[in-house]
């Protein structure tokens, strides 16, 4: 898998924004833990539950999905629905879950 990511990266199919370089938190309103994928939509590797400590490594688009490649405590994991992340250093990079923002739930 690390070798297909990095063969995605060289390609160009998803961008590396160092403004989403920080640490972002998952914040599932639906109170579920996320599901991180090998591609966006893509097959479940594992899930994070809603506080999880998260980096931002690259973001792509899917139709009208943004992904997020992420890793945490430095092991690349996958990608995630941005929707449900929290970037608080970042807030214009990364929105809050469709709905209330994330401060007033």
């Amino acid at each position: 898998m690390r070798f297909l990511l990095r063969a995605a990266a060289l390609a160009g199919l998803f961008i590396v924004s160092p403004a989403l370089a920080g640490e972002c938190l998952v914040d599932d309103p639906t109170g579920t833990p996320l599901n991180v994928r090998a591609e966006p939509n893509g097959q479940v590797l594992t899930t994070l539950q809603n506080g999880t400590g998260v980096a931002v490594l690259g973001e792509r688009r899917l139709g009208t999905k943004h992904w997020l490649l992420v890793s945490v405590r430095g092991r690349q994991l996958g990608w995630i629905f941005a929707a449900y992340v929290v970037c608080p250093a970042t807030s214009d990079a990364v929105k809050a879950a469709p709905g209330l923002p994330a401060t007033q739930r």
